[in-house]
């Protein structure tokens, strides 16, 4: 069997099961009329025809950006309706199993409108300006002279089919009253050309910091233009941490910002891109603490292994639409939050500030990260 037809086989048999089981709990259901279950199969076969159709139109090399926008929102309405529609069955057997009249029915009902609840609220809880997230995070290694240092993230804010100007000028308002020494974008900027996205991108020219503002590449960027986002970076006044460090000096104190590419860059073909730890640390003194931008919550394995204090991710976005969480922690140790690795190394994952593809966060909240750095408890 050929690897094309292989492709074809599992992505048939996932649209199946993603369309399919909605169907059978809502349109399946005994007591709703003839006229809707024809009406309810013919929406479902165009939507599971549809949605593949625009994600390749929209994602592919055209990029057309309605067809992404229609592929998204479908993506992740279907899989919200297919989560709870799982869900819906086990209490259909409940039901049954208890002798309860109409038990397809209720489920039908209670599914729909569980869903169009879910999705309101997830549509809304995606566009809105995220929460600020504040915490202090202990470094040993710290010294006195840099102990209390600001240090704001935003990360995952993927720019794309949807124009989200006046949501970027926005999060910059917020980042810039938190008057932060350090800022920090772990990656995954935007998807699309930078032709298409700078209008976006533009507001973080904004951003201020007293010692430095440092972006490093995520998975997305390999998808389009990763060297032409970090030059562009550059332009509005960010420090591309591409595989290497920045030091940050005050009342005779050294702390480390060192930055790595995102694994995707080692497969992306453009020289010189890919992680490359030994690069971003050489030069550091085995004393200096390191601060280190990493995308990926896994890549903490190897940063473990050289001592870094102190690795900030992103990618996971807190698993964006629940309950796709349960996936994403098989790829990734850490789903959110601080968390420790090792003798000395702690692991702050952001849930994102904006998200990708699906305009839609479900018990994900995106949020803006504020993290005081102290030498001591």
């Amino acid at each position: 069997m050929s690897r094309i037809l292989v492709r074809v086989t599992a992505l048939i048999a996932v649209l199946a099961l993603l369309f399919g089981v909605p169907w059978w709990t809502i349109v399946g259901s005994p007591e709703l009329p003839a006229a809707l279950e024809v009406l309810g199969t013919i929406v479902f076969a165009a939507a599971a025809l549809a949605m593949p159709a625009c994600m390749v139109l929209g994602h592919g090399p055209g990029q057309r950006d309605l067809a992404a926008k229609i592929g998204d929102l479908s993506l992740g309405l279907i899989w919200l309706l297919f989560s709870l529609s799982i869900l819906g069955n086990v209490l259909r057997l409940v039901l049954s199993v208890s002798g309860v009249d109409s038990a397809a029915g209720i489920v039908s009902g209670v599914v729909v409108v569980a869903f169009a609840a879910l999705a309101a609220y997830g549509m809304a809880e995606a566009r809105r300006v995220p929460r600020l997230k504040e915490l202090d995070v202990v470094l040993p290694r710290l010294g006195a002279g840099l102990d209390g240092l600001r240090f704001a993230i935003i990360t995952d804010t993927h720019f794309g089919p949807l124009n989200r100007t006046k949501w970027s000028e926005k999060v910059v308002e917020v980042v810039n009253e938190l008057n932060a020494d350090v800022v920090a974008h772990a990656g995954d900027l935007a998807d699309g050309s930078v032709a298409k996205r700078e209008d976006q991108v533009a507001p973080l020219g904004k951003v201020r910091a007293k010692f430095g503002k440092f972006y490093i590449t995520g998975n997305h960027e390999y998808f389009g233009e990763a060297q032409a986002w970090l030059d562009h970076m550059r332009d509005l006044g960010w420090e591309p941490l591409h595989n290497r460090h920045v030091p940050v000096r005050q009342n005779g104190d050294t702390l480390v910002f060192a930055g790595i590419d995102d694994p995707t860059g080692a497969a992306s073909g453009l020289p010189g891109h890919g992680p490359d730890l030994p690069a971003a640390l050489d030069g550091v003194a085995s004393s200096t603490p390191v601060v280190l931008l990493a995308h990926q919550p896994k890549q903490v394995e190897q940063a473990a292994e050289a001592g870094i204090d102190l690795q900030i991710s992103g990618h996971t976005h807190g698993g964006q639409i629940w309950p796709f969480h349960l996936l994403v922690r098989l790829d990734q140790p850490v789903l959110a939050g601080l968390s420790r690795h090792g003798e000395r190394t702690q692991l702050y994952t952001s849930r994102g500030t904006g998200f990708w593809g699906p305009p839609l966060r479900v018990f994900a909240p995106s949020e803006i990260t504020l993290l005081t750095l102290r030498n001591s408890k």
